[in-house]
Order: C-alpha cells, then structure tokens, then sequence
C-alpha cells in the first residue's frame, strides 16, 4: 500500500468519524501509525463493534437451562441430551455476494463453519437465507446463479450437507442481495473450545492457509453503503478454498482432541486483528505478534495488509508450550501451515512487529470499552392501516395457480438440485421434503447407537416486518418455533441475522428497534432464547440522484429443535385415505399476504396478528400428537395461505384431495389464501382421535377434506385443478428464470 499520511481525512476513508478518530487520538495519545488507524478503524466498524445496535442487543432473552453459552462465543452452544450439544450460527456475505456473487457466498459458508468447529464441533448441516432482486431485474439472474453456485460449490466440496433455507424476491434488493449462512455443529459437552486467551508466555500459531492481499478492509466494506462503485471493491472480496477449510476441520478436531490448546479463535471478518485483540481481549491478557513469521502467499506484504487481510481458512490458536511439538505434527500431516508467530504478554496491549519495527501498540482495554456505542434516534413508529375492503378478480383456482408458480413460492428444485444434501449420512428430511430438515446425531458423535436428531430452519417474513417491524419480527421467531413443531421436534434456541438498512436513518432505526422488540416477546413467550447472531446494516443502494434505497427489513430467524426419535420426524407427503386436519383459528387476514400481492398487485394493510399463547400451545399440541404416532403428515400455515399448503401436501404425496366447504362468513378468497397464524395442516389416519385430542387441550380443529388417490384437488365447488397442472405452474419459475 502506497504510503499515507494519517489523519481525519485518512480515518474518514476508513469509515471512522471526525469524532471517532478524536477518541483515538486521546486513546493513544499521539497520531496512531497507519496499521493502529487500521486495527481501529476495522474493531470499530458496525461489523465488528455492533456500535449501532449493542443497546438494543442486550434486551433479548439468552438463557435457558438448556444453553451452555449464548451470545459473545463464535457460536452459541445448547445441551440436547445425552453429554452432547449443538452449536450454531447464522452470519452475513450480503455486501461481498453483491460484487462477487459466487466467491461472497462461498466465504459465506466457510466463515460460518470455521465459527462452529472452532468451538470443538463437528459441523453437520449448513442452511441459508437468501433474498435476491426482482426476477425482472437482468441483474438477478446473474446473482442468483452465482451465490447458488457459491454456497453449492463450497459445501459440497467441504463435505457438509446444506439441508434447507429460504428464498425470496422483492425489488427492494435489487442492488443489494442477502446472503444469510448457517451452520450447525456437535460437540460433547466436556469437549467445548472457547476465544478467551490465557497463560502468559504461551505461543501463539496461526494455522492454515496463507495470507494474502484479498479481502483488505472487508469488514469496513460491510459497514457502508453501496453505490456506483460497487465493482471497485472487488478486491475486498475474500477467495475461499473448501478442500483447504476440509483439511482444516479435521487438523482442528484431531488438535482437540488433544490437551494443547489454550484457546482458539478463527480469523473472520478483520481477520487477524480481530481474531487477536479478542481473544486477548476477552482473556484480559496482552498479546505480541512478530509479522516476520506470518505465512504470506504474496510478496511485500505490509503489516497493515497483513493485520487486516481476511484471506480465508485461517485459525489463530493459544497452546500450551509443552505441547508445541504435537501440534505441529498434525498440522504438518494435513499439510497446513503451522507458525508460533507471537505469545501471550501481562502488558494489556497488542503489539505488532515487522522487520523490527514496532508497526502497532494498542491498549486492548481502551480499544474494547472505548468504542462507540449509539443510541441513534429512532422515527416515528409505523401503524399500517387496516387492509380496505378486497375483491377477487380471478377466482380460487387461477389464484392459487398463480401462487404456486409465484417467485416466492415455486419449486426451488433447480437451487437444491445444485446443493448435497445428504452427504455424511445424516439427513433424515431434505430440502422440500418438511417444513425443517432434519439431522440424526450419528453413532460417532455420542459413541453409541443413537436415534437423537436435530430439526433446523431459517424464517422470515420480510414484507410483515416492512409493514410493522414489531409484529414482523414477532411473526419470525414463532413461524420457526411452528416449522420446528411441525416435523415434531421440541424448539431449543434461534440464532439471528438482522439485515437492515442505514441505521443513521431515524426510521431505520426505528425499524431495527421495533424489530428488536418484537423478537424479544416471541422468544419469551415460546422459551426460544436467542444464543448467537449477527447484525448487517447499511444494506441500501446509492441511486444516481443521491437517494437510497433500503432493502425491505429482514430479521432472519435460525431455529434448532431436537427430537428424540428421529424416525419420529414427519414430512409434508400425504397418503391416499388420510384426512386433513386444520389447527387454529382462521379469520382470513389478508394484510400483507401473497394473494393481494400476486393478485391485486397491492402491499398493503397490517400483517396478520399474532396470538403467542396460542403459537406455544398449537406447537405443543402437535408435537404431543406426532410423538403419538397419530399424524403422517404436517405442515405449517404461512405465506399463500390454507390452499398452497393443501396443494404443496398433495404433490409431495402426488396424490389428490377432496375439499370440503369452507365455513359460512368468510369469502373464499380469505378462507384459501388468508395467512392467520398458529395454524397447522396435518394428515391422520385417525381423525376423531385427533379431534378428541384437540378438544381436550382446547385447540381449535375441523377437518377440511381428505386424501382420495385422485389425480387433483377437487374444490368444494366441483372444480378439480389437476397434480400436472399444479406441478407444471410450481416448476416453472426458477427453470424460466435461469435459462433466460
């Protein structure tokens, strides 16, 4: 890097304000060196610092007795039985998956797996949440096929299944795609690995891949908005390298499986200077590095570009000293680079050294609590109007027709044809087949025969939380508690990724705040803490005239759940001869719902209420009867309403279904496309049990119609749609799409 003179001007440019860089003056008490302006400039990046939303962070639940370790780790940690525990995380590659589709989602899934085996899992399933621009956009079909490409390219090759996720489409991410990863490990319980650095005097090594020039200032990148130079920072984009993160995840387990380390931390965004500053940081020791012994894949390299470089599939590890020699013998057996490049001081600083030359001397206090913290001002809160009186233009079965084919419900065969999802042998549910996949815990991990299994899935409802952030975000949590319940696993935690626009917007922050909220009610009244997450901000796009435009909020929710029979685990499929159970109320709200918007062309009114009690007790009530062995199908209720979920249910079982006429009050239209809440769809063999059953736990029920072999569904008014003429309509879209 060309040299620079430090300044306000400089700091600016590294995303510090005038007052920011202030504080680091007195901080230091002198004009910081280049790589100290650095070092603050990333630790304190929205990324990095969460100085934007820390304040609002903190009101959330995050305990339970079931967790082990909530926010502040790599990855939260939950007990799940048996001396074992399941540790995960949901993260963001918005920004880079923008510039450099395919590599931004690649490094999106390495990131996230290295935050999970860094804590001494075995990662065994990967999900995402990814929201992409309107379909009309010529844009969108290159991100879509290269994030697809990305996030397939990477798993597949690192050997671990992606087993579920979302998509949808709004033109509020036209110039600024999410891409949410998630990964979930197992652990034992006695066996899990933490940041925080201890023992002075012990080595610190860096292992791994070599550093290089790609993905300088990424986290900075991450903390702005984008405009017409979006394509110039393409160099912040990070290079990933899945057989090389392989290789590490198994160099890294066989080292835990040992006495040697200390502490381990991997090196994401800013990485190295955040992977050091925290894990001294949070030990409350100081750390020296000597950049001499950095493992550089480029000449020249400074201590800035080293200090700041987020080259991929690194690790920074605290070991024992006596143990040094053990390590580097695995390392060395899995041909990765293995170099003690520094050790743990008394003195509370960070030092860095090259070439003799002491480039950084930090005080890791200061730099920690000093950093900025906002209370930015929020904007009015937004109370939607009540949806105005409706009409149906087209009639129920063009409706759902049009529904089934719509971008954010079609076949998403062409995306999860591209992912393995069964890899390692784990999968019990894949992609489309249930509402959450489902995972076993496998025989290695608890060291005997098992039937344990995880249920895991990623939510959100975008155009609730734009209409009202509080009932949005709400709505998020407990549609992941009702797709965990309904393949019949008890939820355990969530972990979040809040993508939202520029918080120094008021209403944005206003947005963020109310989202906040809203989770925080759910999450208390479905005993479904929050244990790890991420915050993504200033997602918005520089339009030529100076505006910005922000992407619709997007809290998204990762659910876990377990079960204790996998073999229990129910999917969407119905069988000739089963009835069809709705559970809970339906009022037919249509606020917001995808019937006004695929029909009417409207986004307007409320988003359906939430009645949380309800949620607990509905969730509760299913998974009392799958654990029965009473249903043989089940589906949640959510976008599209009653009659998608009828339609979606009977192609997975490619058999028909007889409907039975919707009760009086109710326009059609509202009772088939209405998205009321805590409902669910289930297939049973015995329905007067069920009714029994449901009566008794004071949950509302009625039977709607039947599996009858046909070949479609024949509507209460003799209509029959045909399986063929639905399945041509729900595979449409991503083929049309793609082959453009």
């Amino acid at each position: 890097m060309t040299a620079r003179t430090v300044d306000a001007a400089l700091a600016r440019e590294f995303g510090l304000s005038n007052e920011e860089y202030e504080r680091v003056l007195a901080i230091m008490g002198r004009t910081p060196s280049l790589t100290e302006l650095g070092i603050f400039s990333v630790m304190w990046s929205e990324h990095c610092s969460y100085k934007s939303s820390r304040v609002w962070l903190k009101t959330l639940p995050t305990t339970a007795p079931w967790v082990i370790h909530g926010p502040g780790e790599n990855a939260g940690v939950v007990d799940i039985g048996r001396g074992l525990a399941a540790i995960f995380k949901m993260e963001s590659h918005n920004h880079p998956s923008f510039i450099e589709p395919y590599q931004g989602a690649a490094t999106g899934v390495g990131g996230i797996l290295r935050d999970v085996f860094t804590m001494g899992a075995r990662p065994v399933a990967n999900l995402n949440a990814l929201r992409f621009g309107s379909p009309e956009n010529p844009v969108t079909r290159r991100i879509v096929d290269g994030v697809v490409r990305g996030i397939g390219g990477y798993g597949n090759c690192v050997g671990v299944p992606t087993v579920g996720g979302e998509i949808n489409f709004h033109p509020s991410f036209d110039g600024n795609p999410l891409v949410n990863a998630m990964t979930v490990g197992i652990a034992r319980t006695d066996r899990i690995f933490l940041s925080a650095a201890a023992g002075i005097g012990n080595p610190v090594v860096y292992v791994g891949s070599r550093t290089g020039r790609d993905g300088i200032h990424g986290a900075t990148m991450a903390s702005a908005e984008f405009g017409a130079d979006a394509e110039a920072k393409r160099p912040t984009v990070q290079v990933g390298d899945p057989f090389v993160e392989k290789l590490l995840i198994e160099a890294c387990l066989e080292l835990m499986a040992t006495d040697a380390i200390v502490a381990i931390q991997d090196m994401g965004a800013a990485g190295l200077t955040s992977s050091s500053v925290e894990m001294a940081g949070k030990g409350g020791v100081g750390i020296e590095l000597d950049l001499d012994h950095v493992p550089q894949r480029e000449r020249g390299m400074t201590a800035y570009e080293m200090m700041l470089s987020e080259s991929q599939e690194r690790m920074l590890i605290v070991i024992r000293p006596d143990r040094e020699d053990v390590a580097r013998a695995i390392f060395d057996k899995w041909e990765l680079d293995f170099a003690v490049i520094g050790h743990i001081t008394e003195t509370g600083h960070i030092v860095v050294k090259h070439r003799g030359v002491v480039e950084a001397d930090i005080p890791l206090d200061p730099l920690a609590e000093q950093a900025p913290l906002y209370r930015r001002p929020l904007g009015d809160r937004v109370v939607p109007e009540p949806l105005g009186r409706v009409h149906d233009p087209i009639g129920t079965e063009a409706a759902l027709l049009r529904l089934i084919g719509s971008p954010d419900i079609a076949s998403r065969a062409w995306v999860w044809n591209q992912y393995d999802s069964t890899v390692g042998g784990r999968t019990v549910r894949r992609p489309g087949a249930a509402d959450a996949a489902v995972v076993v815990v496998s025989e290695d991990d608890a060291g005997f025969d098992s039937t344990l299994a995880l249920a895991l899935t990623t939510d959100c409802t975008p155009r609730y939380v734009q209409a009202c952030a509080r009932t949005g975000g709400a709505q998020a949590v407990a549609e992941a508690y009702r797709n965990l319940c309904a393949v019949g696993a008890t939820p355990l935690a969530v972990t979040d990724n809040l993508n939202f626009g520029n918080p120094e917007r008021p209403e944005i922050m206003r947005q963020f705040a109310d989202a906040i909220e809203g989770m925080g009610v759910a999450c208390r009244a479905l005993d479904f803490p929050v244990v790890s997450g991420n915050v993504s901000l200033y997602n918005e796009t520089k339009n030529p005239d100076g505006t910005t435009t922000a992407i619709l909020p997007t809290p998204a929710i990762g659910g876990l759940g377990v079960l204790e029979d996998a073999n229990r685990a129910v999917g969407l499929s119905l069988a000739p001869g089963l009835s069809l159970v709705l559970i809970g109320e339906t009022a037919g709200a249509l606020g917001q719902s995808l019937w006004l918007r695929e029909v009417l062309g409207q986004e307007e009114g409320a988003p359906p209420p939430l009645d949380l009690a309800a949620e607990r007790r509905h969730g509760a009530f299913v998974r009392d009867q799958i654990a029965a062995g009473r249903i043989a199908a089940s589906h949640d209720l959510a976008d599209g309403g009653l009659l998608v979920a009828i339609a979606e249910m009977a192609m997975a079982g490619r058999t028909g279904v007889a409907l039975d006429t919707p009760p009086s009050g109710l326009p059609p239209y509202g009772w088939w496309f209405g998205e009321d809440q805590a409902r669910y769809l289930l297939g049973t063999a015995e329905p007067d049990a069920l009714l029994a059953a449901a009566a008794s736990a004071g949950v509302p029920a009625r039977i709607i119609g039947h599996a009858d072999g046909s070949d479609g569904l024949t509507l209460p008014e003799g209509v029959t749609i045909s399986l063929a003429r639905l399945r041509a309509a729900h595979d449409r879209f991503f083929p049309a799409l793609m082959d453009a």
